[in-house]
């Protein structure tokens, strides 16, 4: 069994039947990518994932445990963070106030925006916070306002933040989504390196296949909210289904 498992996942809005029979097993410490053209099912997938939706039947188990009926918070908990499509982060504060932040609540389970002050003076919140940010190679712009940020670095900070929280599962909604080429190759490395020297699970769901190709072990594709296979990238590439469903949209 995988870290994740997921089981005859389906989920309708109205007459559309957005998941149909989805199975989906993530092997622990791998890098599973999920694709499929606009409207396959991805992000209704990850948002049952995280408890943002239920789906109407099926199970979602992470670690032997049933992620369906908790609130985000509590899968947050269990050991799954989430990186957003558009990075999540507090642009009125500095890159160190950010980073501090999920290092506080990891401690103490809970934060409050006012109580940021009093963050500041404890030594054992800074110097982990500190530590994330070189892990991020992002210490030179610790005191920088978040806000002003580029889209990759932006990123970069996000992933610290999720990091911060030590998950076993952290899941990618289009990581890469509106960045420029060098920025697109430096999260790449920066992923390869989370996934080499972590002991972490990520599953990313991607349109970008230089993205795909550089970091998945293995790959599943959805096509029309049901999975239309499941493989390792080279036999993904060639597969003449993928590239009718997906691939060829692109060429």
């Amino acid at each position: 069994m995988g870290i994740l498992e997921v089981k005859g996942v389906n989920k309708r809005f109205g007459g559309l039947q957005a998941l149909g029979d989805v199975n989906l097993s993530v092997k622990e410490n791998s890098v599973h990518a999920i694709i499929g053209p606009n409207g396959a099912g991805k992000s209704t997938l990850l948002n049952c994932l995280v408890g943002k939706l239920i789906p109407d039947t099926g199970s979602v188990m992470f670690d032997g445990q049933s992620v369906l009926g908790r609130a985000p918070y509590e899968i947050n908990q269990m050991g799954i963070s989430r990186v957003f499509q558009t990075p999540e982060i507090f642009g009125e504060l500095s890159v160190m106030e950010n980073m501090m932040i999920p290092c506080f609540a990891k401690r103490d389970g809970a934060f409050e925006m006012n109580a940021i002050g009093s963050v500041l003076s404890q030594k054992d919140i800074i110097v982990k916070a500190e530590e994330m940010l070189k892990d991020m190679n992002m210490a030179d712009k610790r005191h920088m306002n978040a806000a002003s940020l580029s889209r990759g670095d932006k990123r970069r900070l996000e992933i610290g933040m999720c990091l911060s929280q030590e998950p076993r599962l952290l899941l990618l909604d289009e990581p890469t989504a509106g960045m420029a080429r060098a920025d697109t190759n430096n999260t790449i490395d920066l992923l390869k390196q989370i996934s080499d020297e972590r002991d972490i699970t990520i599953a990313i769901i991607e349109h970008d296949m230089h993205v795909v190709f550089s970091l998945a072990d293995r790959i599943t594709v959805l096509a029309q909210g049901t999975p239309l296979v499941e493989d390792e990238p080279q036999n993904i590439r060639g597969n003449p289904k993928v590239r009718e469903a997906y691939l060829g949209e692109s060429g």
